[in-house]
């Protein structure tokens, strides 16, 4: 018995550290190295100095959006002759390209073949020639005063990347795609904040972030994860990710369950990807600070964490039946009741409600259940491109 006993409390241990412990842990740590280190006063570069940038944005048909795209990218509060706008919009069928053709202001990449969002980021970077590069999504809108706070976040030369931060449109009644997912981001976004107060932002989300054009380096093209991949490798290389809560994107909610479920299946397997790809920065003698932060932050919650929480349930029934002491019947009780709660988050899913926290139980569940089937997607398709099944948004 000591042997499930000891799995058991290690199990939970795993699942508390990576979702809650480490949180607690960071917190006190950025407390503490700002109580004893100085920070110089960020400092903001005034308006004829600010550097050319180049907007880019990967689309396959996205006809629904590419106006208020444009229309949202003219608006950002930016000097019009410093502000390249670069679509590359490889593969798309539908009139993307024609509704482009109509905005002078877009500079439009286009081939027949489709080969995946990495490859057109490597494709479209070949004719980037600013110093800082933007990456965005089509169906985001940034806030007006991005990219100037982008800007003044590269005026530190040790930030190689700046990582936006991703906010979802959470509406009054929300089913639990949206509503998950928005709770799940004000988690992360608060993470990602202290991750970069401590040394830095453990990768970027693809709606928002940008990198020095210098420190680019081309991807193999069955990325899945280019974001990610593209941000750390930079980071790898001695610069840090500034998180800028201050740029940010709004972008609604996938559609309902299944289209969040492509979601996280390919989020799952490109972090499978990328934890072997990068697996030298496991190396803490050679990364320290940032081989913890991306131990702690991300390879747990894709490797270790999904299986010891499903553990934990076989583990404290063959506890409670061979020991009936008091913590363990406590612990099942309690898992019985994160379950049912989880269930009953499943059974009304579908339903636009005000009151949100059966989805956090349910979505919670649902985040671990894709990591196994990213991980035999992955064994599947190893030898696939980088194309990938988009999903589809909720309406705004």
């Amino acid at each position: 018995m000591k042997i499930y006993e000891i799995t058991f409390w290690l199990c939970l241990f795993i699942v508390f550290y990576t979702y809650v412990g480490y949180g607690i842990l960071l917190y006190l740590l950025v407390k503490i190295k700002e109580r004893f280190i100085f920070h110089k006063p960020s400092f903001t570069i005034p308006s004829d100095a600010l550097p050319h940038m180049t907007l880019f944005i990967t689309a396959y048909n996205e006809e629904s959006v590419v106006n208020e795209k444009m229309q949202n990218s003219l608006d950002l509060d930016y000097p019009v002759n410093k502000l390249h706008i670069l679509w590359v919009t490889d593969g798309s069928n539908d009139k993307t390209n024609e509704l482009l053709k109509l905005w002078k202001e877009a500079k439009v990449l286009y081939q027949t073949e489709r080969l995946g969002k990495t490859a057109a980021i490597n494709r479209g970077m070949q004719y980037v020639s600013t110093p800082i590069v933007i990456f965005t999504d089509a169906n985001t809108n940034l806030n007006t005063e991005a990219l100037i706070e982008i800007a003044n976040a590269f005026t530190n030369p040790k930030v190689g990347c700046v990582a936006g931060e991703k906010r979802i449109i959470v509406k009054e009644k929300d089913n639990a795609a949206s509503g998950g997912e928005g709770i799940y981001w004000k988690y992360e976004s608060a993470l990602k904040s202290l991750d970069s107060r401590l040394y830095s932002t453990v990768g970027a989300a693809g709606e928002l972030f940008a990198i020095r054009r210098e420190l680019f380096e081309e991807m193999n093209a069955d990325t899945l994860l280019d974001d990610f991949t593209l941000s750390l490798r930079i980071a790898m290389r001695g610069y840090t990710i500034k998180y800028c809560a201050e740029a940010y994107a709004m972008e609604t909610g996938s559609a309902d369950m299944h289209e969040e479920e492509k979601r996280k299946v390919r989020i799952a397997a490109g972090g499978l990807q990328s934890m072997w790809r990068l697996r030298a920065l496991l190396n803490p003698i050679k990364y320290k600070w940032l081989s913890f932060q991306y131990l702690s932050h991300r390879v747990l919650r894709w490797s270790i964490t999904p299986i010891a929480l499903f553990l934990l349930i076989p583990l404290n029934i063959i506890l409670v039946n061979n020991n009936t002491k008091f913590p363990y019947i406590l612990f099942l009780v309690l898992q019985a009741i994160f379950y049912i709660m989880g269930t009953c988050g499943y059974i009304i899913s579908k339903k636009q409600i005000t009151s949100k926290i059966l989805f956090i139980p349910y979505y919670f569940l649902f985040m671990n259940l894709n990591v196994f089937r990213g991980g035999f997607y992955l064994l599947r398709h190893c030898n696939n491109t980088g194309t990938w099944e988009k999903a589809q948004r909720a309406n705004r």
